[in-house]
């Protein structure tokens, strides 16, 4: 059996755009030309690969369908390139989805993407997911390479460490003087409010811990965007866990640990110049900023330890 490429790239269309009408603006055909073709890959595979809903939510079998697509692309513009056909002589656009954690998009990702952009006819499509899972969206096919905490690989996927994050405890002096007169004491965190990512942000739980104090019953507010997460901790909404990147002036040091989230790329392990490219900008980006070495491993699939994470839903 073969799968025809442009069938699964008309589920891959169907996916990134969440609908098939805009599926279908995308690909310049008609609604009823997508439904079509993706009835007859179902047909063909016997498979269900789509869940029909807004947005549109792809299944197990179909993850892979959206997988080739993706990697047939890829390939497809690398040969291009190799026979001649550069990118100024007409080559189309080729999308390359991308998983990042919040933290990095805001402190240091987006600058090697910016370069990338100004020397390939590259359309990013970034997905922001905590580092602990954005692992995943390799795996779903979503993404072709991610900004991962796994150090293990995902299946089919080559890992490099980009370096680390590092975290500090930090308050606003005004809050500091409030919640801690006597000094950042148990008792004074078990009452003092701190600034949550989302749900799935569990640094500020780490540090708590750290610091024998359980974070149930603690009130929290929930700020679900980096920016807006360092500026809420400086203005005084509570106390918060900081990249030491995004500290800003005046904020005061709360003392404790310092945690550090190791941050790993993986990308599809395909022949690919252009992923390499990017690899290699994204590599170097890191070693200036976060110390990273960008030396490729590989590892078993061992489940890695988990680390402290930051949501980036949002």
């Amino acid at each position: 059996m073969r799968i025809d490429p442009e069938l699964a790239a008309t589920l891959a269309a169907i996916v990134d755009e969440g609908t098939l009408d805009a599926a279908s603006r995308r690909l310049r055909i008609t609604p009823s030309a997508v439904s079509q073709r993706l009835k007859m890959l179902e047909q063909q595979l016997g498979r269900i690969l789509l869940v029909r809903a807004k947005p549109a939510r792809v299944t197990e079998a179909g993850e892979a369908v959206v997988r080739l697509a993706r990697q047939v692309a890829l390939l497809e513009h690398d040969a291009l390139l190799g026979v001649g056909i550069d990118e100024a002589g007409g080559t189309r656009r080729i999308s390359i989805p991308l998983a990042v954690n919040a933290d990095s998009m805001a402190t240091w990702f987006l600058a090697p993407l910016a370069r990338l952009s100004a020397g390939h006819d590259i359309d990013f499509d970034l997905h922001r997911d905590d580092q602990n899972f954005t692992a995943r969206l390799l795996e779903s096919g979503t993404v072709m390479a991610a900004v991962t905490s796994e150090a293990a690989p995902v299946a089919g996927c080559s890992v490099s460490p980009l370096g680390v994050l590092e975290y500090r405890a930090m308050a606003e002096p005004g809050f500091a003087a409030r919640w801690f007169p006597e000094g950042v004491t148990t008792e004074a965190l078990g009452s003092a409010p701190f600034v949550d990512f989302d749900r799935r942000d569990t640094l500020q739980h780490e540090w708590l811990r750290a610091m024998s104090v359980g974070q149930e019953g603690v009130p929290r507010h929930y700020v679900p965007a980096s920016n807006d997460y360092a500026l809420a901790v400086g203005l005084g909404l509570g106390w918060g866990m900081v990249p030491l990147l995004q500290e800003r002036p005046g904020l005061v040091p709360l003392g404790g640990p310092t945690l550090r989230v190791e941050l790993y790329w993986q990308q599809w392990n395909l022949r690919s110049e252009l992923l390499d490219t990017i690899a290699g900008e994204v590599a170097a980006e890191a070693r200036r900023v976060l110390g990273g070495t960008g030396v490729t491993q590989t590892a078993s699939r061992p489940e890695p330890p988990r680390r402290p994470g930051r949501a980036a839903a949002g």
